[in-house]
């Protein structure tokens, strides 16, 4: 049974909250880094954090834009 098509409208909310991923990750890492900085009186881990938060937004757009090339090579067969 073939998937239901995207509207243009929902497609452009899909990708604009996949453009806001990585930025987001990385300063919701770097916050706590920092908040736990604050905590232990130390100064490196936002950097950990802030580096572990964009892997994550990363991971998070290559995973999204997987699933997007999966559905389209599917709707195409």
């Amino acid at each position: 049974m073939p998937r239901p098509q995207k509207s243009v409208a929902a497609a452009v909310g899909e990708y604009t909250s996949l453009a806001l991923v990585l930025p987001i990750s990385t300063v919701v890492g770097g916050g706590i880094g920092y908040l736990l900085d604050r905590a232990f009186g130390i100064h490196f881990l936002w950097i950990a954090f802030g580096i572990l938060g964009t892997a994550g937004g990363i991971i998070e757009v290559l995973r999204q834009l997987q699933r997007d090339s999966d559905s389209d090579s599917k709707e195409t067969k």
